[in-house]
């Protein structure tokens, strides 16, 4: 489950990312583009990608650990 919320969180703000930094203006279902004002779009979708990856290596080591036990 936690997976599941690492890859939501890096497919949410990589395509916003995407999204903003091609110019497009349509919102898409990218659910920060919705949410926030239009200044905050970037910094929100990269600090998404970032605690996406975070998640991820977290669970991955987390696994690792019980795994090495």
């Amino acid at each position: 489950m936690i997976e599941l919320l690492g890859i939501l969180l890096l497919v949410q703000g990589g395509g916003g990312l995407i999204n903003r930094l091609l110019g497009s203006t349509n919102l898409s279902w990218f659910v920060q583009l919705h949410l926030l004002p239009p200044g905050m779009h970037v910094v929100a979708s990269a600090l998404m990608v970032a605690a996406g990856v975070v998640v991820l290596f977290a669970e991955r080591a987390r696994k690792q650990r019980r795994r090495s036990e």
